[in-house]
C-alpha cells in the first residue's frame, strides 16, 4: 500500500491490517502509552472543500503520532490560481513526508499520486471517502466483533458515500443492500465491482426491504457539499428515503445505525433514530481519528 487513494485499490488484507493497528492505537491512546510513530514527518493537509471532522482528526491523530501537521486551503496554494496539480505535486514531495487531500475531482487525488514521490491519502472526493468507510468498518467491528457475514443497508443517494461503503463492506465478508431513487444509483464503475459478489449486493427503491433483517443501517445527507443549488430537487427525490421507525423495525433487533456527518435530522434520519444510535454514530465520528492514525503510519512511518 503506498497511497490510500479509494476503497477499491484496497485487499481485503489491507483492510484488515489497518483496523487491527487502529485498535491497537486506540488502545495505547486509552491508557496513555505513547506512539509517535512519525517524529519528524510533516503532513500537508490540501482543503478545497472545508470540513470539521477531516481537519480536526488528521491534524490531532498526526500531533498524537509525533509528527506535523500542515493546513493548507486551496487559497494557501497556487493549485488555486491555476498551478497544474503536477506541479504542486513534485514542489511538495520535496518538503514533506505525505499528503492528505478534500477536494471534488477524483483525478487531482490520482494525480497528486502520478506525479508525487510521497504518500496521497484522500481526505474525500466527490467519487470516494475511504478514511471515513475506514473509520465505518472499525466502529461496526467493535460492536459486533465481526464483519464477516453480516448485513449492510444504506439508505439514500448513490454518492462517494455509497461508492466507497459498498466496496469496503463487500471485500471484508458483508452483504450489501442500497436504497437509493431511480437516477441517484452509484456509478458503472462501482456496479461492475458489485456484480462480482452475486446476490451478495442489491439494489432496491424500497428503504424498508432493504432493511430486512440488516445488521448495520447507514445514512448520509441528501445534498453533499458543492450540491446546494440541487437541495429542493434532492429533497423531492428523496422522500420517503429516511431511516425512522418503519426502517429500523425491518432490521435486526439489534441492528446499529450509522452516519458519516453532519446530520440533517428529520430529513435523511429522525431525530429519534438519531438520539437513540447517537452512541454508535459519536463512536464512529471518533474513530476517524484511529483509522486514519492507522494508514498515516502504514505510509510514512
Amino acid at each position: 500500500m503506498k497511497h490510500l487513494l479509494k476503497m477499491l485499490d484496497l485487499s481485503t488484507e489491507e483492510i484488515t491490517k489497518i483496523l487491527d493497528l487502529a485498535d491497537q492505537l486506540k488502545y495505547e491512546l486509552k491508557n496513555n502509552i505513547p506512539h509517535r510513530h512519525l517524529e519528524g514527518k510533516t503532513l500537508g493537509m490540501i482543503f478545497q472543500k472545508s470540513s470539521t471532522r477531516t481537519r480536526v482528526s488528521f491534524e490531532t491523530g498526526m500531533y498524537q503520532l509525533g509528527g506535523h501537521p500542515l493546513f493548507l486551503s486551496s487559497k494557501d496554494l497556487q493549485i488555486g490560481r491555476g498551478e497544474p496539480v503536477q506541479d504542486t505535486a513534485r514542489v511538495l514531495s520535496r518538503y514533506l513526508s505525505g499528503i492528505m487531500i478534500r477536494t471534488f475531482a477524483q483525478q487531482e487525488v490520482d494525480d497528486l499520486a502520478k506525479y508525487g514521490s510521497i504518500p496521497i491519502i484522500n481526505g474525500l472526493t466527490d467519487f470516494a471517502h475511504p478514511c471515513q468507510v475506514l473509520a465505518d468498518l472499525m466502529t461496526i467491528r467493535e460492536y459486533k466483533n465481526k464483519l464477516d457475514g453480516l448485513k449492510f443497508c444504506f439508505v439514500g443517494d448513490g454518492n462517494n458515500m455509497a461508492n466507497s461503503l459498498t466496496v469496503g463492506c463487500l471485500k471484508t465478508g458483508m452483504s450489501v443492500s442500497l436504497a437509493c431513487p431511480e437516477g441517484y444509483h452509484p456509478p458503472k464503475e462501482i456496479l461492475d465491482f458489485a456484480k462480482g459478489y452475486g446476490d451478495k449486493f442489491e439494489i432496491v427503491s424500497d428503504p424498508v426491504k432493504a432493511a430486512e433483517n440488516a445488521d448495520v443501517i447507514y445514512t448520509d445527507v441528501w445534498a453533499s457539499m458543492g450540491q446546494e443549488g440541487e437541495a429542493e430537487k434532492r429533497r423531492k427525490a428523496f422522500a420517503g428515503y429516511q431511516v425512522n421507525d418503519a426502517v429500523m423495525a425491518a432490521a435486526r433487533p439489534d441492528a446499529i445505525v450509522q452516519h458519516c456527518l453532519p446530520a440533517h435530522r428529520e430529513e435523511e434520519i429522525t431525530e429519534k433514530v438519531f438520539e437513540a444510535h447517537a452512541n454508535e454514530i459519536f463512536d464512529e465520528a471518533e474513530n476517524r481519528l484511529h483509522a486514519q492514525k492507522a494508514v498515516m503510519v502504514l505510509l510514512m512511518k
